[in-house]
């Protein structure tokens, strides 16, 4: 219980962008864990599939049967890309949302400075927490998040590579 206080006193340091950043932080974690376990449990049974019916195959050598491996590749590459394409987007996206931050943090600085003038810190330092808090949070999240996204990266084209190879057209050498 405490956690969650502590977690609630820093939201409400970096203002209501760093809502926004927790929002799209937890989405993004959210679909690099799916994809994780999509390799982990749901992959190899789609590539098993996929060997399978190449291997029941006859011909191997015409251009149907060259569709068909395509064909056959392209059905686990669309699953093996599910949801990719959007982590390397929230992960820029959180900056932005940092730079967010900070822009709304110091217009909170200047209205204080013309109420009451620049005589006053304290009544600054509210604006300027609001100005730096988001900014860290988002860039510490894109830069814990830019391995994972590499490794899910990797791991596609290997897995790729792995697929083309496991599929091969007798008596030609196709990727």
């Amino acid at each position: 219980m405490e956690a969650f206080s502590a977690l609630r006193d820093f939201l409400d340091k970096g203002g209501n962008v760093l809502y926004a950043i927790l929002f799209v932080s937890i989405w993004l974690w959210w679909l690099m864990l799916e994809r994780f376990w999509y390799y982990l449990r749901e992959h190899q049974p789609l590539v098993n599939n996929a060997v399978g019916a190449w291997d029941q195959r006859r011909d191997r050598t015409s251009w149907f049967a060259q569709a068909q491996r395509t064909e056959l590749i392209s059905q686990v590459e669309v699953a093996m890309l599910r949801n990719v394409k959007i982590i390397p987007a929230l992960i820029a996206l959180l900056p932005m949302f940092g730079l967010l931050g900070t822009v709304t943090g110091m217009i909170q600085v200047f209205d204080v400075m013309a109420f009451m003038g620049s005589g006053n810190p304290r009544a600054m330092a509210d604006g300027v927490s609001k100005a730096t808090i988001p900014t860290m949070a988002g860039m510490v999240v894109a830069l814990l998040a830019i391995p994972f996204a590499s490794r899910l990266d990797r791991r596609f084209k290997v897995e790729r590579q792995k697929l083309g190879e496991s599929l091969k057209i007798e008596n030609q050498d196709i990727p």
